[in-house]
């Protein structure tokens, strides 16, 4: 069941290929092995495109294609879920961060008076400190979510079947009960 799911919302590998700013993996593409949906590939590509999507760099698609062609994880899903940090989210996604850097590294946040290329380069290290931290949290809660969801999928998947195989042995059960009762009134019953 979680197969057909993530079929139908992830992209075909054909179109992925074709994308412009993964030109440049050429070949590699071609793997199979990156296009495979199980628990763990799927797992592997929801850490690595959050955290490479909550990243402040440039070219995250390109950091999170080669991080998957590495790890051997399903590439259209990495790359999908870059995504998460859009020109929408940016900032309110990276001032949490660099929020979370400053209180981490005890800076009092800048009220924006004063701003010099030397005050911008001092603010990125709370910037990244607190990016790093918030990629490593909420990549490693997608690893794990996508592992919980497959697990539950499968046992629910596994307590459907069993039902059903009930089910069906119950109702052959009844139909032999039938067939007995049919057998014993046929051979009770009197001539005429």
């Amino acid at each position: 069941m979680p197969k057909r799911i993530f079929r139908k919302y992830l992209p075909k590998p054909e179109r992925l290929r074709e994308h412009k700013s993964l030109s440049f993996l050429g070949e590699v593409l071609a793997d199979p092995n990156l296009w495979h949906i199980n628990r763990h590939s799927l797992a592997g590509a929801a850490f690595i495109g959050i955290f490479t999507g909550l990243l402040p760099i440039p070219l995250q698609m390109g950091v999170a294609a080669i991080l998957a062609v590495r790890f051997h994880c399903n590439l259209p899903l990495s790359v999908m879920l870059v995504w998460i940090s859009n020109p929408v989210t940016y900032v309110p996604i990276f001032y949490f961060m660099y929020r979370i850097g400053a209180w981490l590294l005890g800076m009092p946040p800048h009220s924006g008076e004063g701003i010099t290329v030397a005050w911008f380069v001092e603010q990125l290290v709370p910037l990244w400190v607190g990016s790093l931290l918030c990629a490593f949290i909420f990549g490693g809660l997608s690893y794990a979510t996508v592992k919980l969801a497959w697990r539950l999928a499968v046992i629910r998947s596994w307590n459907l079947r069993a039902h059903r195989r009930a089910r069906a042995e119950r109702r052959e059960a009844r139909k032999e009960e039938k067939r007995q009762e049919e057998k014993a009134g046929s051979g009770s019953e009197p001539p005429q």
